[in-house]
């Protein structure tokens, strides 16, 4: 049996996606997001009390990216994952950790903008600086999707796949601080892939991390 841990509205969600994607058998633990992943018990699950966390066969992962090429290479080497032999293995690769990228900066206007709970630990510079991260990081997608011919329908040339996944939803996170209204493409090719049933499913039910749908800078001026 697979056991996620998760709380919604995080990485972990990459996790929760993909296995829907896969349809494998498998349960959710699910925690708020609080000094609950600080419990010794969750910890011996994930040491440094972060989601996700896994449990397969026994044994224990953790780490969003060890766990999508785990369970790619595990079920579906050639569909959700590339195979080494691939032609884009290393495409696959590449933007699958790439959400990494994307996802510490989203991490950080996180902080900002929902844990700091006053104004006066707030900073508008890192609010600012975060932000533009984050639009440099959708610049590169841009980029990725667009061609002087066509534009892709997804990350690799070969179709959707788990790179998707990962990327799509450090995406869904980020739309919370920066909005895709410069990046056509990206747009269109996050609304191919959140029509998934998948990623509805993975979905939170009302609870998460944020408190509504998009924060404005801040200060507002």
């Amino acid at each position: 049996m697979i056991t996620l841990h998760h709380c919604p509205q995080t990485r972990s969600m990459r996790s929760l996606w993909l296995l829907h994607e896969l349809g494998v058998e498998f349960q959710v633990r699910t925690y708020p997001f609080d000094r609950s992943l600080r419990d010794p018990a969750y910890l011996s699950l994930s040491p440094a009390g972060r989601v996700p966390a896994l449990e397969i066969e026994g044994e224990r992962m953790f780490e969003t990216g060890a766990i999508t090429q785990y369970l790619c290479e595990r079920f579906s080497p050639d569909r959700m994952g590339r195979s080494v032999g691939s032609p884009d293995r290393m495409a696959w690769l590449v933007w699958l950790h790439f959400a990494e990228t994307v996802s510490q900066h989203t991490a950080a206007l996180t902080q900002q903008h929902v844990a700091l709970r006053e104004d006066a630990m707030r900073s508008p510079i890192v609010m600012k600086l975060e932000a533009a991260r984050v639009g440099k990081c959708y610049d590169a997608i841009e980029a990725r999707l667009s061609t002087p011919l066509e534009n892709r329908d997804y990350l690799l040339t070969s179709g959707f796949s788990a790179a998707d996944i990962s990327v799509g939803q450090a995406v869904y996170m980020s739309q919370f601080f920066v909005t895709l209204e410069r990046h056509p493409a990206v747009a269109d090719w996050y609304a191919r892939i959140t029509e998934r049933e998948s990623f509805q499913r993975a979905l939170p039910g009302g609870d998460g991390i944020y408190g509504q749908a998009f924060y404005e800078p801040w200060p507002v001026t």
